[in-house]
């Protein structure tokens, strides 16, 4: 029997939404073991002057499977 925990991130990206994502992913892989998958919860964006967007971010749920 496995038994997998969730944690949410949030991380943000100035290129797009799939970069904000990889990030996440690839962060949550240098403090965790067994990472499984992620799930975006919520996405929003940044804007600055003249409605630019400046920053993309996401919230990730990050799936992992704990050690026995």
């Amino acid at each position: 029997m496995s038994v997998a925990r969730v944690t949410e991130l949030k991380v943000s990206s100035s290129k797009s939404f799939a970069d904000a994502v990889e990030k996440g992913v690839a962060r949550a892989n240098k403090t965790l073991k067994n990472v499984k998958g992620a799930w975006v919860k919520e996405m929003e964006v940044e804007c600055g002057k003249g409605g630019k967007i400046t920053e993309y971010r996401v919230l990730l749920k990050v799936t992992f499977v704990l050690n026995d």
